[in-house]
């Protein structure tokens, strides 16, 4: 079930009858905020100024960090293995230990998350992120490498988690896909414009300072100057959002309250939804298929500038021809998003889906002859192509995991699977293989197989637990808008709450 039937609307004069302390949650005062006229127009006009204002914010900022991701690859094409000695291995250990600091900081993360204003917090880590990878340029050795790739982690860990928990503050259910999608589109076309700027900056002629050098400078600094925008802007909670007015900010909280989803309960961390967390089949789910997938992820992220190579290209063309992979995940990002929106009960379909091409693509590059670059460069393109279900992922956990705590919990565990599937996905691709990876391309498909598993286990588990409860509980459209309010301000997770439906 994608959507149901609005309830009607609760009256200020309800807020006192559900034993709620108005003024506490998320510094919202309820009382005030359903007394606010809200009509159809009105609340256009806030999704609209939403859309216009929160979504690019989040978009720009999710590409500069990817291009930065980026970096480490496109700056072997410069030298920088060689200038940093590194040898055998340690090429793939110093692009895995950027994910034992995301690993490290993730469940910390998901304490402050819960804890710090939001906005601010994530603004800072961006600073940090910026910072640490303008560090890059100064690494003399191994050593000096994985330390700052560790650190650089370690700023990552809260941003995408981060985002995904503000889209879920401000959107509807049903709304989340295509708004989870439009701030990742931000991933993609760092794909499609990385290569470009590396080019650029790899033509920069300049005495004392490495090409591979000044790619990290330059977009370290980037990122870090974006970071003073986010502080300024990015909100902490509708109730702080500098963009809207004090009505229009009433009509952002009321917009959202029937999601039950616990947004508003920020700033206590509850030790009784992290153990419910734990439980709960859909968190396993979730952490499997991320962990899996990722096997391909840590690849292609890490070696598609030395594969691409290994397919005849030069070192500047090899970073061109990088732009139809991020063409490839905005065709389907938007496709399967789109869908996602507005065709009920789809978002893991269209995961499978994704997962599927992915899968086909590196099918193509381990099959094809070494002769066929065109058809290798598509397998590589779709390859990538999973990476589109990322947004999708997050709208899962947004919309289906109730409780404030529970879902910082669920997004923490999430990402540390991503983190280990990063980590263990580069050690396949042996550096006696360089530049083909056969063995890094069969660990990818086999992670794909297996994603592919857990997400129909997944669907699986919605259509039965969602059958269960209309049978013990009956149909959930028959809430009053009192009680819409109370599931809100419960503090009560998608467990607990008996008009809980998911949806997939």
């Amino acid at each position: 079930m994608e959507k149901q039937q609005s309830p009607p609307e609760a009256k200020a004069s309800d807020v006192g009858k559900l034993g709620v302390e108005t003024s506490t949650a998320r510094d919202v005062d309820f009382g005030q905020v359903l007394e606010v006229e809200s009509t159809p127009e009105l609340r256009r006009k806030v999704l609209l100024k939403l859309d216009l204002l929160l979504i690019p914010l989040m978009g720009i900022c999710y590409m500069l960090q990817y291009m930065d991701k980026l970096a480490l690859s496109q700056a072997t094409l410069f030298n920088m293995r060689q200038d940093l000695g590194l040898r055998g291995d340690q090429y793939s250990w110093s692009s895995a230990v950027f994910y034992f600091g995301y690993l490290a900081w993730s469940w910390p993360s998901s304490y402050l998350i819960v804890r710090l204003p939001l906005g601010k917090y994530l603004a800072v880590a961006v600073f940090l992120w910026g910072g640490i990878l303008m560090c890059h340029a100064a690494c003399k050795s191994f050593g000096g490498l994985m330390t700052a790739r560790f650190f650089l982690g370690v700023g990552e860990a809260s941003i995408a988690p981060g985002f995904a928990l503000i889209t879920g503050m401000f959107y509807k259910r049903e709304e989340q896909p295509a708004r989870q999608a439009a701030w990742f589109i931000g991933n993609s076309f760092a794909n499609v414009i990385g290569g470009v700027i590396t080019y650029g900056i790899g033509k920069i002629q300049t005495n004392g300072v490495n090409s591979w050098q000044l790619i990290f400078l330059i977009l370290g600094a980037i990122t870090a100057a974006y970071a003073l925008l986010l502080f300024a802007f990015l909100p902490d909670s509708p109730a702080t959002a500098v963009f809207l007015r004090k009505t229009e900010k009433a009509i952002a909280v009321q917009r959202t309250l029937e999601n039950k989803t616990g947004v508003m309960d920020a700033g206590k961390f509850k030790w009784d939804q992290v153990r419910m967390a734990l439980k709960d089949p859909q968190t396993w789910f979730l952490v499997l298929y991320t962990l899996c997938v990722n096997f391909c992820n840590g690849g292609i992220t890490s070696f598609a500038a030395i594969i691409i190579t290994g397919f005849g290209f030069s070192t500047f063309n090899a970073l061109l021809v990088q732009m139809p992979i991020g063409g490839a995940q905005l065709v389907f990002l938007v496709l399967t998003s789109g869908v996602a929106t507005f065709v009920r009960s789809t978002r893991i379909l269209m995961m499978i889906l994704n997962t599927a091409v992915s899968m086909t693509g590196m099918i193509m590059i381990w099959k094809l002859d070494d002769d066929n670059r065109a058809g290798k460069m598509t397998g590589l393109c779709f390859g990538a192509v999973f990476a589109a279900n990322i947004p999708l992922a997050l709208s899962l956990i947004t919309s289906n995991v109730a409780g404030f705590t529970k879902k910082s919990v669920v997004s923490a565990l999430v990402f540390i699977a991503y983190c280990v599937g990063n980590i263990v996905g580069p050690q396949f691709f042996l550096a006696s293989e360089d530049p083909h990876y056969p063995t890094g391309i069969k660990a990818s498909m086999s992670g794909l197989i297996l994603g592919i598993f857990f997400l129909i286990c997944l669907y699986v588990y919605y259509i039965w637990e969602n059958g269960r409860r209309d049978r013990l509980y009956g149909s959930p459209l028959q809430l009053t808008g009192t009680e819409e309010l109370h599931d809100e301000l419960s503090s009560k997770t998608d467990r607990e709450i008996e008009s809980f439906r998911y949806v997939y």
